[in-house]
């Protein structure tokens, strides 16, 4: 009979075992796959001699963090599954730890930052969830905790993969893209010089903006989950344009107007014309440009004009403070990105586009795969790559006809904009909404989350 109950424990613990696996079958093959690529860019860094992701990551631990809020936003992204008790202990605890770090670094002649105590208590909880907690009480945590750490890394390999694309892309199309802009009226020198009039306050503040944009993502995504998890949520969105838009970098590469034709070239850009000069340079015969090994070339498709129109968009069915911030953001960003000369303004036309394609496959998941998103997905991703081929090999003609293509470049956006719109956020029983497919209003899919927290739907 003894032999008999071990016998039945064993099995039962086996298939325990094997019942969590299959029902954390996902969350185990991703992290797999999220570790081997960290570890592979974090060898193919170490043998270039660049800043990897888990040196980078050592140092958020021990050293200095490099992003003083990027911790932080990934700990708030863990508190959604956590009840009102455990998150005052675990945002004490992190106050706490930075307060202390701070004050021995800062005694050591180190800089005043922050950020360790978020990753610390970031990873706490981590440990707690699987320490502690069972069933959806755990996968709710856990599922905060691991967006968190997404995040987190995502942020470290992107830092590695600009290095890559200035190994690999040592000669830049800024050229071409100059060309493509002149349809637009060249908004980058208008915007520069608006950035330059602001003077030093202003840019300041839109400096901010810009590189804080995480830090109104996260207030957008918290708003959406403040109920629990919905079924879809703008990180998301976040982490996908972040995935697939650094793959166009490797495969068009562009440094930006303050680089190729600033003061930031140094000695590689084509001259000192941004922002004041509009360069009146014989383009006939457009050609890449052999650059430095100091600019990233990051500039097709512009990815923070894609977040920043993500973060608008998911604000939409928020109240009247979550859509002002979400338009502000968007504004400020669009021109932050435009008067610091980091973007051509046909660069953003591509990243907005980029986004919603990519919205438009992850937005209402309970509606299907029916032609509603199909067309809108494969007509988004045919816009993109008509607008990057057209970048290339038609930029001389849209030099020289801005009249037609200027309107054409804002006419195709607008029509993917209406399209997104049509499908996703129009009122029910209107024409626009017909053609989108909403034949029935579609409830705010964070209205209808489930508590992760006690696994139970909200009410």
């Amino acid at each position: 009979m003894l032999t008999d109950s071990v016998s039945r424990s064993g099995a039962s613990t086996g298939q325990t075992g094997q019942s969590w696996a299959a029902s954390h079958k996902v969350l185990i093959l991703g992290s797999a796959a999220v570790l081997a690529l960290v570890l592979g860019v974090q060898a193919f860094a170490s043998y270039k001699g660049y800043l990897g992701p888990v040196e980078s990551l050592f140092g958020d631990y021990f050293l200095v963090p490099r992003s003083a809020t990027m911790p932080w936003v990934g700990l708030a992204l863990a508190l959604v599954g956590l009840n009102t008790r455990e998150r005052v202990y675990a945002i004490s605890a992190a106050v706490a730890i930075d307060l202390v770090v701070g004050v021995i670094r800062w005694s050591a002649g180190g800089p005043i930052t922050m950020g360790t105590g978020g990753t610390w208590v970031l990873t706490a909880i981590a440990v707690y969830a699987f320490w502690k907690l069972t069933g959806e009480r755990r996968s709710g945590v856990l599922r905060g905790v691991v967006l968190g750490a997404l995040l987190i890394l995502a942020a470290k390999v992107a830092e590695t993969w600009l290095s890559i694309t200035i190994l690999l892309g040592t000669d830049v199309w800024d050229e071409y893209v100059f060309l493509a802009d002149q349809a637009l009226g060249n908004p980058s020198w208008v915007m520069g010089q608006f950035v330059d009039a602001l003077g030093p306050v202003g840019a300041a503040i839109l400096d901010w903006i810009y590189v804080e944009l995480p830090v109104a993502i996260i207030v957008v995504a918290l708003y959406q989950c403040r109920k629990g998890w919905p079924s879809h949520h703008l990180l998301q969105t976040f982490l996908l344009i972040g995935l697939i838009g650094p793959i166009f970098y490797i495969l068009f590469p562009v440094v930006g107007p303050v680089f190729a034709f600033g003061p930031r070239g140094f000695g590689f850009q084509i001259g000192d014309f941004w922002p004041n000069i509009v360069p009146n340079v014989d383009f006939s015969a457009p050609a890449s440009l052999p650059f430095d090994d100091a600019a990233p070339r990051n500039c097709m498709p512009s990815l923070h004009t894609a977040w920043a129109v993500a973060l608008f968009t998911h604000s939409r069915r928020g109240p009247w403070w979550l859509r002002t911030l979400g338009t502000f953001w968007l504004l400020a960003t669009l021109t932050a990105t435009l008067g610091f000369g980091f973007h051509y303004g046909v660069d953003l036309i591509a990243g907005a586009v980029l986004c919603l394609t990519l919205d438009a496959a992850l937005h209402d998941p309970e509606r299907g795969w029916g032609w509603f998103r199909i067309r809108l997905v494969l007509g988004g991703s045919a816009i993109l790559v008509g607008l990057l081929l057209s970048y290339r090999f038609a930029s001389v003609q849209m030099a020289a006809y801005p009249e037609l293509f200027g309107p054409l470049l804002v006419g195709v956006l607008t029509a993917m904009s209406v399209a997104f719109f049509a499908t996703f956020y129009a009122k029910p029983g209107t024409a626009l909404a017909q053609w989108g497919g909403r034949s029935e209003d579609v409830a705010d899919p964070t209205d209808s989350a489930t508590d992760s927290a006690a696994g139970l739907p909200i009410r």
